[in-house]
């Protein structure tokens, strides 16, 4: 291994804020090693999603989720006990029985959440029920004789993914407060799970893999579905975004800004690293050593370019324009004939 490789796979956390229990230990399942998981990253292995969706902070908001995970009844909860929780009323009782335990606790902060709610899930075209398997046995590593959690599959998205409510109050009084140490460990648990019923899986940060662009949170997404239908305006932080990509558009403000130009060079170093691995790689008497160095080089050349919001919405905002003019000119063509 080429020295301070695997810093690529490593997620941006400040160790000093990572509490010790967070910290991802490497894997020693199948599959743990770091050329199985560059085997994979270069095979481009789907990648596991594992994405803290919410809290509820009182017992109606707690049990109008639990309806909605469990389609109001319709679909089994499963609890850490593997008991099936089913029906309207089991669900209600659920919910007061969470909502007890965070009131048995004082002083308690007004905001302070009841339970946290998580989604897993994996690429379209996956095993259901290998997911909802995976799942299960995460939720056990990560809870289990610490806090209580349900948790049902959804099938009714081209993207199989469970839901998994866990009560933030543990059985010895401690609150769940999920860092980003401990995100990281939760994907790398649920990929391993994958893994272990032969799923090949992957959780690798977004600049391992040439992304650079951040995926849209959940409720901005939802206001731009409603402004897109017609239900409601645009959230004002879209809108500015898309001020300061018509300066890039049609002002010539092209230029990169400070946070631009370490995204490119945070790319720069992670595609470096990777193509000094394949090429030491290259370098070896094994066969199968200089395969792997192939794989990774033109795994680099897939990578995509760095880009930004900033960038994206400027390349949108001259194509609607250009066509906006190709219809203009088609029309006074019309007018003209």
């Amino acid at each position: 291994m080429v020295q301070g490789f695997e810093d690529v796979w490593r997620p941006p956390v400040r160790q000093r804020i990572v509490r010790p229990r967070s910290v991802p230990q490497p894997s020693q399942g199948p599959g743990g090693s770091a050329r199985a998981r560059l085997e994979r990253v270069a095979a481009h292995a789907p990648e596991v999603m594992v994405k803290v969706t919410g809290r509820t902070r009182d017992g109606v908001h707690l049990r109008a989720h639990l309806d909605y995970i469990s389609r109001n009844g319709q679909l089994e909860l499963e609890g850490a006990d593997g008991a099936l929780i089913v029906g309207r009323r089991d669900v209600a009782d659920l919910a007061d029985d969470w909502s007890a335990t965070a009131s048995g606790y004082e002083p308690r902060r007004k905001d302070s959440p009841i339970s946290h709610s998580v989604i897993l899930s994996m690429p379209a075209g996956s095993s259901e029920i290998v997911v909802r398997d995976a799942a299960r046995s995460f939720a056990a590593d990560m809870f289990a004789g610490r806090h209580d959690y349900v948790f049902t599959l959804h099938t009714d998205t081209p993207r199989p993914h469970v839901h998994l409510a866990i009560c933030s109050r543990g059985h010895a009084g401690e609150r769940l407060n999920p860092k980003k140490a401990d995100l990281e460990l939760w994907r790398q648990t649920f990929a391993q799970a994958l893994r272990d019923r032969g799923v090949e899986a992957e959780a690798t940060a977004r600049r391992a893999r040439g992304v650079t662009r951040k995926a849209e949170r959940t409720p901005l997404r939802k206001i731009r579905d409603r402004q897109e239908a017609g239900e409601g305006p645009m959230a004002q932080v879209r809108r500015s975004a898309y001020r300061e990509a018509a300066g890039a558009a049609f002002q010539g403000r092209i230029e990169r800004t400070p946070w631009e130009q370490r995204i490119v060079a945070r790319q720069q170093a992670v595609r470096s690293l990777y193509l000094k691995q394949a090429q030491l790689l290259g370098r070896s008497s094994d066969p199968a050593d200089r395969a792997l160095g192939a794989k990774v080089e033109a795994f680099v050349r897939s990578m995509p370019q760095p880009d930004t919001q900033r960038l994206a919405l400027a390349r949108e905002l001259r194509a609607a324009n250009k066509a906006l003019g190709r219809e203009r000119s088609g029309t006074g063509k019309e007018r003209g004939r």
